[in-house]
């Protein structure tokens, strides 16, 4: 097997550490070739799907990816923005404004992105991170809760890219933050200020994202560590019991997923005769098409239809100052240990001089650079 290096080195570049955000993915443009694209990576991973190949691939390319493109086109366009697919906008504002926070703390970490299917790919950023000398990374998986379909196959990239690579860096990564103080803190803050504007509903509804039940059974802590972000939450808007429900969303195929599912909820709860409802997503750290399509639109033509007459449905926490000060604060803690703090002008003066008495050496030992 060959192993791959950095295209160039110079031995006075400085050693760098950086932070890699990963998230889902998202196609290209909402066009129906490029949704082919993203969904055929996406649906072929056997961490999102735990069909036998040999079965589930005939059923892939034989019927769904023949006919779900179009269909899932239509909705990326209901949802896309001037700047792009909305996920893709939020997660580069947040790369760039946790590099902000970073820096004004006083630490010199690069902040990269990268989406697990589509663009830009784990394997290219990786491989930039490379070509700057980059010895310590530290993946931070935009997954709130842990699942195998999210954060492992996340990790699982990863960890396949840096098999091929000579010089391996040093790894550390973010497991899950689903009960992480300041992430709960800047959530339930968003929800404030809505209710401050328009009042409290009668129901707060929290829609995960679901996935097969099978996943539960087989020990994925997802389900969890899902409710415990709910309860968590729950109690930090002083919520009684009664007065929020958890619910998971985008439910696929025909096996049993996570219940109570959204939908059927939002209809039951219309005909029960509750009047408003909020819903967050607080699986979801960005909006993307699960959250203003399914949920801002779907969700609440259902509610409306059953009897309903006030729907609210309360943004992902996006760029917001609070969840960049959760994401800043949840990267110090992983980075400990690791000398990531701005040098003063002596030490950096210092550190640019033993640089260079190193390439001296290195040039005199046949080094090229």
């Amino acid at each position: 097997m060959p192993f791959t290096s950095a295209s160039a080195f110079d031995h006075s570049m400085p050693e760098r550490t950086a932070v890699l955000l990963v998230q889902l993915g998202t196609p290209d443009a909402p066009e129906t070739a490029a949704v082919r694209r993203y969904l055929r990576e996406f649906l072929s991973d056997p961490r999102v799907v735990e069909i036998p190949a040999a079965v589930w691939k005939p059923i892939l390319h034989g019927v769904i990816l023949r006919t779900r493109p179009a269909k899932s086109a239509h909705k990326y366009a209901t949802i896309w923005t001037p700047e792009g697919s909305p996920l893709m906008v939020n997660t580069a504002k947040q790369a760039t404004l946790l590099r902000g926070w970073l820096g004004n703390a006083g630490h010199e970490v690069d902040v990269a992105f990268a989406m697990r299917y589509g663009n830009p790919s784990i394997p290219k950023v990786l491989r930039q991170l490379r070509e700057r000398n980059t010895k310590r990374i530290l993946v931070l998986p935009l997954y709130p809760q842990y699942a195998g379909s999210t954060t492992a196959t996340a990790i699982d990239a990863v960890n396949a890219e840096l098999a091929g690579w000579r010089n391996q860096p040093e790894l550390r990564w973010v497991r899950d933050f689903h009960d992480d103080d300041a992430w709960l803190d800047a959530l339930a803050a968003r929800i404030r200020d809505q209710w401050e504007k328009d009042g409290p509903p009668d129901r707060l509804v929290m829609s995960f994202h679901g996935v097969p039940k099978r996943t539960l059974l087989a020990g994925d802590p997802y389900h969890c560590e899902c409710l415990a972000s709910g309860r968590l939450l729950a109690q930090r808007l002083g919520l009684g019991r009664s007065d929020w429900t958890v619910t998971f969303q985008s439910r696929f195929g025909r096996a049993e997923w996570l219940q109570p599912y959204t939908e059927p909820t939002l209809r039951e709860l219309g005909k029960s005769g509750v009047r408003r409802v909020d819903v967050v997503c607080p699986g979801f750290v960005s909006d993307c098409l699960e959250t203003l399509e399914e949920i801002a639109i779907e969700g609440k033509q259902a509610f409306l239809e059953s009897g309903g007459t006030d729907y609210r449905y309360i943004g992902c926490l996006n760029d917001s100052p609070a969840f960049v000060d959760a994401l800043g604060r949840l990267a110090l803690r992983h980075l400990s240990g690791w000398d990531t703090l701005r040098p003063d002008p002596e030490q950096a003066a210092r550190r640019s001089e033993a640089l260079a008495r190193r390439r001296e050496r290195a040039l005199a030992a046949g080094a090229k650079a």
